[in-house]
């Protein structure tokens, strides 16, 4: 899953640890292996449920028709990162279908105050991106067709020989049916999987 969903699967925002734990999903991918444990406890907690759902994602039987579907059309090694992005879009498309209390505007605009209150724990790499995030509010370009195709275009010219990438926005438009009736499927599954992970201790 990409950052949209990773952060709308941090939790409840009345819970006692949640900017931690909001801030551990957002670092998760900048902080490896064992380096969580330098973090506080909410992070390192947020950094362990960001790398479990991505390891349940990846292993789900959903996800994975989805890859392959991307495979045969021409993504290959990038299939995968490619799902996280058709996800995330699609999660910002109907987003309050999966969180019916709080629409995408005003999710985005509480997310970017709770990090920035905590950018004194981001990686430097995490430090370096997080202002672009938040000056051209990716969360919420994510909703719409053209902010999926220009992160796409973004994460081609930063991948070796993602040059295809640039244009998977077409594939979705050519099959979105297919790519929605997989994330519809998965995603509440997801949903109620990460919210048992965050009550075990």
């Amino acid at each position: 899953m990409n950052f949209l969903a990773h952060l709308l699967l941090a939790g409840p925002a009345a819970a006692p640890d949640y900017a931690g734990r909001l801030v551990g999903q957002f670092i998760a991918d900048s902080v490896p292996g064992r380096q969580l444990l330098a973090y506080p406890a909410a992070v390192q907690a947020g950094i362990r449920a960001h790398r479990a759902i991505d390891a349940f994602t990846d292993q789900h039987p959903l996800v994975r028709r989805t890859t392959a579907r991307l495979r045969a059309a021409g993504l290959g090694k990038y299939a995968g990162v490619v799902a996280d992005m058709f996800y995330d879009h699609l999660l910002a498309r109907d987003f309050e279908a999966y969180s019916p209390a709080e629409a995408l505007g005003p999710f985005t605009q509480r997310v970017y105050g709770v990090l920035g209150a905590h950018e004194n724990l981001f990686p430097a790499a995490v430090q370096r991106f997080f202002p672009h995030l938040v000056q051209h509010n990716w969360l919420l370009g994510y909703a719409r067709p053209e902010g999926l195709a220009q992160a796409l275009r973004g994460l081609s010219r930063r991948a070796t020989a993602g040059g295809a990438m640039a244009t998977a926005g077409d594939e979705l438009a050519r099959h979105d049916a297919a790519y929605q009736a997989d994330f519809a499927a998965f995603f509440p599954a997801l949903q109620a999987w990460a919210a048992e992970l965050a009550q075990q201790p």
